[in-house]
């Protein structure tokens, strides 16, 4: 067993696990983190294994400082078996399928009021205004109530329970603060909707999280009602690193943007994988093995850390021709398997462990996308360089644009 690896996955980041990879010639690696002994896999035959539950587990397997600011205490994320599937269902019921079409309407709108506002101004961040379009827009969707003077500093709140999850120090507790914030705001939102001090729309997400009933028959306790509000708004407002991303991706290949304004709804569904592909968002995923299991030859014993390698697996030459190059048209007729593009897990997320949310961050960011190549912009100087020693990564600068307007 190695020694620890935690000040390398610091100073590595996204490329600790491919490095380590390709100085031992193999997909599946030992390591040590925070001293806990891991094992980090990587192809899709290893991420099949990885969402058996016979293999791996969730409960009690996420370090407290990423459940303490990205999932919260008590969240869908920690829990396996038939608590895991009945909690699940509440996600997929208001994540997949017709639901997704409202959130969409609300939020291009929104877009394209705000490029009213943008081109009134000298320059805009796209990450942080990407992020006031999304969290005005996923939190009325849901049928929290929110102003229009709320909506900046709750989407401030979102982006900082993202950006500090995997790192100490300011962006660490900036982000414990916020979820802090959020939890007892919603918190009391869940009880005044169940005391009928307040109404919300019959199916919203509020409306739906409030009348949970868990797979021991009781409502959810008002603070973990609050946890899971969270995690239906939160990855929302996360699209906006997608949104930096492709805005970047514009900067540098500019010979994509025609397509792409043309509204073809084929290449625009290719682009949005293709940037969730290509940049770096999540480093991996972890879980614990719950008895000795064996992996490619090696021995997982029980209790040890099993990683699934994202960002590796997303630039693996073996599953991508030319993985570093940035290149929608390889998603164009293509079926993707559900254990091959894994920007936000694999396998199936109606029974397993995969975002539920996937198809809306799909679908937003397929739509917003078109959008922001039809912008009319000027690009000023500025640091667009991605750090992957970050996570997680963006631009420097947050991608700055000076707005003229929309075609």
């Amino acid at each position: 067993m190695p020694l620890d690896d935690s000040l390398s996955l610091l100073t590595k980041g996204y490329g600790w696990l491919p490095d380590r990879r390709r100085a031992l010639g193999g997909r599946t690696v030992r390591a040590r983190l925070a001293g806990m002994r891991a094992v980090a896999l990587e192809g899709p035959d290893a991420v099949r294994f990885f969402y058996d539950e016979d293999h791996v587990r969730r409960s009690g397997a996420l370090p407290e400082p990423v459940v303490g600011t990205l999932f919260g205490k008590g969240a869908v994320h920690t829990l396996d078996g038939h608590p895991h599937r009945v909690r699940k269902s509440m996600f997929v019921a208001l994540l997949m399928g017709d639901g997704i079409g409202p959130l969409v309407e609300r939020t291009t709108a929104a877009w394209d009021d705000a490029v009213t506002a943008w081109s009134q101004r000298r320059s805009i961040v796209l990450f942080e205004e990407a992020a006031e379009v999304l969290a005005g827009s996923v939190t009325r969707w849901a049928g929290i109530p929110v102003t229009d003077d709320e909506v900046p500093g709750l989407a401030r709140d979102l982006l900082a329970m993202v950006d500090g999850f995997a790192t100490g120090g300011p962006r660490h507790f900036r982000a414990r603060r916020a979820r802090g914030r959020r939890e007892a705001w919603l918190a009391d939102l869940v009880s005044a909707v169940r005391e009928g001090r307040t109404t919300v729309p019959e199916g919203s997400a509020v409306n739906v999280v409030a009348r949970h009933r868990d797979s021991d028959g009781e409502l959810l306790d008002p603070r973990v009602a609050a946890v899971e509000l969270i995690n239906i708004i939160r990855p929302t407002v996360a699209i906006s690193w997608f949104l930096a991303f492709s805005g970047h991706a514009l900067i540098r290949w500019p010979e994509h943007r025609e397509r792409l304004a043309s509204g073809d709804p084929a290449f625009a569904l290719a682009f949005a994988h293709e940037v969730r592909r290509f940049y770096p968002f999540a480093p991996f995923l972890g879980g614990k093995a719950p008895r000795e299991i064996e992996w490619d030859g090696q021995r997982i014993p029980q209790g040890a850390m099993v990683l699934i390698d994202l960002y590796g697996q997303n630039h693996d030459p073996d599953l991508w021709d030319d993985p570093y190059v940035f290149r929608p048209e390889r998603f164009l007729g293509t079926d993707i398997g559900a254990f091959e593009l894994i920007p936000q897990g694999g396998g199936d997320p109606r029974a397993g462990h995969r975002c539920p949310g996937e198809d809306v961050t799909v679908t937003v960011l397929s739509a917003l996308a078109v959008r922001l190549a039809r912008l009319r912009f000027d690009v000023p100087e500025q640091d667009l360089s991605i750090s992957l020693r970050r996570i997680p990564a963006k631009p420097a600068s947050g991608v700055v644009l000076a707005v003229h307007g929309s075609d």
